[in-house]
């Protein structure tokens, strides 16, 4: 377990006056570092009265919620260095970027990386001038930002990523600033539940800080708008404690918020104290503090007549003509006086003595906790051996194991092996049995800190395997997790997963920059492990049958991006351990939970896995004399299962065919080498899918894909897709192939229709397979179940 937090009950005093003057120092100073971000590509300090060409030629960032957030730091800064807190701050409001980079400008942590852009005039102006300007930095906190482990793109995440963070770090406070526009969100509101999920003994804490401004673009808010009574009582059948601080007279909010700061953080640390030392077992009702102050505090109150500060306009740039509109331009330096910049910086642009003190030092500053560069406390997860789990193929085909439940035991050992360190967990909405991997129970269970029932099971405070029917709280928590250092795997219906197609977005979007910033430490990889797939969800039916996750993942950085689909057991446990291991990636695994045939060794597992793609002689009928007639490529365990079978068709009906058997399990693999690093150079995938010869390809997802990756190969217009079409309902398995054209007879109806010379040699197989096909249909209308040559089926030795 890691070191406790020193946060303990009432050992901060309330700030007296000299104090207090040195808290809004640094907050001037900070809104005048953000305005200036904006504005100012020039004259930083206004050493000189303010002219056009000092101002920036495209006007681009957030002033609104700039104020609110930098009066958060301020005060955390405070409390951090009042406690000697380890805590880090997600910054949930959106284009927030001008505060928490005037922030970490300001306690050195910027400088720190990036050394030219000193804490002085020059280093100011450099400041101000890359804000959201060609070749510098966004203008939302981004992985540029140090001390920060959130994207500020879309909004909706803050809160389960900050609940993420914490878990599993006892002496960890996690502060998590929430927008009242992003409070408007789906995301957002199922994370409110997260606290149901905290454990006070394992795990850190969060603390929300619900910021109302009262705004968002063009439009008020929800939350800002509901009677105090109403909102307080949101908060407390979420189950949490609320403090309310709310003004727009800077001396008496921030007495006001250091008030509630120290009394948030006091019931933390009771909560803590009475769980860790005590026994209790109580679910604490956390704090939360809902910060009211207007937006573009601070700021112009009107501008050509029109009230802005407190209202809707403050939100982007409220002085949007101060090249071309005098009175704009002198209003703008009017307002950037208004801070008194000549009494926070010195003759050398440098922050004087009374702004920094109430700066933390070291680790603990905001912009430097190693918890928000969490690549820096990862150690590499302890992974057992293989050989333990591997299934026995003494025979291909002969036998059928469930690959996730081979797969789940694999876990148990990694859940076991991690139970002292708690570095590791498994999430997923509601399905970990559902998806085999229940064996992980018996290393842990489920985290859960509500109700409990006498029939309930797996359940366990301090469990490391997280259910909750929200996707998003799921992909939240892991990103969380994995960006403060630790190693998860997500478990989801492949269907279902589209959800959250957007946040994946961000997620790669976020690896991919930090792949170009050295001070970024290499994170574990966020790994899916899709099941409960579009070929064995005809129980479920048509709703449940989407294989479209893929497609979107592969239009993201190549660099950033892997997907694989292991066709058994063996090579679902070699995928396995290859992307537990990994960092800096979003791996995706599809895998079947149902009884699937085993086709490798453990030895031939890992050859095949580490080439990523591969012929496999055994199954096809080439002899080496002369080229193959025709390749049957695959990739997913059912096409994988329909191709074998069709080579089997093939080598009883056409023993003179030479037929080439190719298994893809990792797909990148047949893109071009300049497109993505596990691509293949083209004398490669010529050698192995050939330049002119018809390649059958029998895919597990949409079929247009396989196009796409392939389509600057010169044998491409010899590839022929079978994948799913769209056609799908509650069925036998068989039917589900085959109602998309993907079955082993159809295949082999392509095979005869695409080598040339064997439509008419061959005609009579082709009507055989042909007839198959029709009397499938009346048999399961007849019988509910699959033709017996289907289900009884083996590969034949």
């Amino acid at each position: 377990m890691r070191t406790e937090q020193s946060n303990s009950p009432r050992t901060c005093a309330a700030p007296g006056e000299r104090e207090l003057a040195e808290l809004d120092a640094h907050w001037r100073a900070a809104n005048y570092l953000a305005a200036g971000q904006i504005y100012l590509m020039a004259n930083p300090l206004l050493r000189e009265p303010l002219r056009p060409e000092h101002t920036k030629p495209r006007l681009l960032g957030h002033w609104g919620t700039s104020p609110g957030l930098n009066l958060v730091y301020t005060h955390l800064n405070r409390v951090i260095k009042a406690r000697d807190l380890d805590a880090i701050c997600i910054w949930g409001p959106g284009h927030g970027g001008p505060a928490v980079l005037a922030g970490s400008w300001l306690d050195g942590s910027y400088t720190e990386h990036y050394p030219d852009i000193t804490r002085d005039e020059a280093g100011m102006a450099a400041l101000f001038r890359q804000f959201s300007f060609p070749g510098g930095v966004p203008s939302h906190v981004a992985p540029e930002t140090p001390g920060s482990i959130h994207e500020g793109g879309e909004l909706g995440y803050s809160l389960a990523h900050a609940y993420g963070a914490a878990l599993d770090n006892p002496g960890l406070v996690v502060a998590c600033v929430i927008g009242d526009g992003e409070a408007e969100t789906g995301p957002l509101a199922a994370s409110w539940h997260a606290n149901k999920f905290l454990d006070p003994v394992h795990d850190g804490a969060v603390l929300p800080i619900l910021h109302l401004n009262g705004y968002k673009i063009a439009n008020p808010t929800v939350l800002a708008r509901l009677p105090h009574e109403e909102l307080d009582a949101l908060l407390r059948g979420y189950g949490h404690e609320p403090l309310h601080v709310a003004g727009d007279e800077p001396a008496q909010v921030h007495r006001a918020m250091a008030a509630a700061m120290d009394t948030a953080l006091d019931r933390i640390a009771d909560a803590q104290h009475a769980a860790r030392t005590d026994g209790a077992t109580e679910r604490p009702r956390w704090p939360v503090i809902v910060l009211r102050t207007p937006k573009g505090w601070t700021g112009p109150h009107e501008v050509d007549g029109v009230p802005v500060e407190g209202t809707w306009r403050a939100h982007q740039v409220p002085l949007d003509q101060v090249r071309d509109n005098p009175e704009h331009l002198a209003q703008l330096e009017a307002w950037l006086r208004s801070y008194r910049p000549d009494e926070l910086f010195d003759d050398r642009g440098r922050p004087v003595p009374d702004v920094l003190a109430c700066l933390p030092a070291g680790r603990r500053r905001l912009g430097a906790n190693p918890h928000a560069n969490g690549g820096l406390l990862t150690r590499q997860l302890p992974i057992p051996p293989l050989e333990k789990y591997a299934v026995t193929v003494d025979e291909r085909g002969a036998t059928t194991h469930e690959p996730t439940r081979v797969l789940g035991d694999l876990l148990e050992q990694v859940m076991a092996d991690t139970a002292e360190r708690r570095d590791f967990r498994l999430v997923g909405p509601d399905e970990t049995a559902s998806n085999r991997l229940q064996a992980v129970y018996r290393a842990t269970g489920k985290a859960w800190e509500a109700g409990l029932l006498p029939t309930d099971e797996h359940l366990e405070r301090g469990g490391r395997v997280m259910e909750i029917l929200s996707e998003h709280v799921c992909q939240g928590w892991l990103e969380g997790y994995t960006l403060t250092g630790r190693h998860g795997l997500f478990s989801c219906y492949e269907a279902f997963v589209h959800i959250i197609d957007s946040m994946v977005n961000q997620h790669v979007k976020w690896l991919r920059t930090t792949r170009r910033l050295p001070w970024r430490a290499p994170v574990p990889s966020l790994n899916y492990l899709l099941t409960s797939h579009v070929w064995r969800q005809d129980h479920n039916g048509f709703s449940h049958q989407d294989p479209g996750f893929v497609d979107h993942v592969l239009n993201k950085s190549p660099e950033a991006v892997r997907v694989y689909f292991p066709p058994d057991a063996n090579t679902l446990l070699v995928t396995a351990d290859h992307v537990l291991r990994s960092k800096d990636y979003v791996n995706v695994v599809i895998a079947g939970k149902q009884p699937c045939f085993d086709w490798l060794t453990l030895e031939e597992a890992r050859v095949h896995c580490a080439r990523g793609l591969g012929i496999w002689d055994w199954a096809g009928t080439e002899d080496g004399a002369r080229e193959p007639d025709v390749v049957l490529a695959c990739a997913g365990d059912v096409p994988t299962m329909e191709v074998l079978a069709a080579a089997g068709l093939l080598r009883r009906h056409l023993p003179d065919l030479a037929v080439r058997v190719v298994n893809v399990v990792d797909i990148a693999r047949l893109l071009p080498a300049e497109e993505h690093p596990h691509g293949m150079p083209d004398r490669e995938f010529d050698a192995v899918l050939t330049r002119d010869k018809p390649v059958i390809f029998a895919y597990h997802g949409y079929p247009w894909l396989i196009h796409r990756l392939t389509y600057r190969r010169a044998g491409h217009p010899g590839i022929h897709v079978r994948g799913y079409k769209e056609i799908g309902t509650t069925t036998t398995p068989f039917d589900m192939v085959l109602r998309n054209d993907l079955d082993r007879y159809r295949l082999v109806m392509d095979v005869i229709d695409r080598v040339p010379g064997l439509a008419v040699r061959a005609a009579h197989v082709r009507q055989r397979m042909a007839d198959v096909r029709t009397r499938h249909d009346a048999w399961i209308r007849a019988h509910g179940t699959d033709l017996p040559e289907v289900t009884d089926w083996s590969w034949p030795h």
